[in-house]
């Protein structure tokens, strides 16, 4: 079931630094790509999520939320989407775009 060398905690803990253990990832790329405090760029996943901002730290009911949305975990969930596909589902959900998934709609069309 586990890691036969033991490394499914570190990896688990070394994972969610990112921010996907809870939506740290979808407010920063907000600052970044919008240029929102971080206060705003809170309320407006949160909005766009439906929950509070208070949710948005909370590993439980984002850990759900992220399953239920297709927006990436830190642990992979079997026929869940990652990668591309996760950040694709991102970009509909804040209604925002993102390069890596441009340049990968761009090598579709070829």
């Amino acid at each position: 079931m586990g890691d036969p060398l033991g490394m499914d905690i570190p990896h688990l803990v070394a994972s969610g630094m990112g921010g996907i253990r809870t939506a740290g990832d979808m407010v920063a790329r907000m600052m970044y790509t919008k240029n929102m405090r971080l206060n705003d760029a809170k309320e407006y996943v949160a909005k766009k999520l439906g929950v509070t901002t208070m949710d948005l730290g909370d590993e439980c009911i984002m850990r759900d939320l992220r399953e239920e949305l297709k927006i990436g975990s830190v642990t992979g969930i079997p026929g869940a989407p990652r990668g591309i596909l996760a950040k694709m589902n991102i970009e509909n959900i804040l209604d925002i775009k993102i390069n890596s998934c441009e340049k990968f709609r761009e090598k579709l069309r070829r």
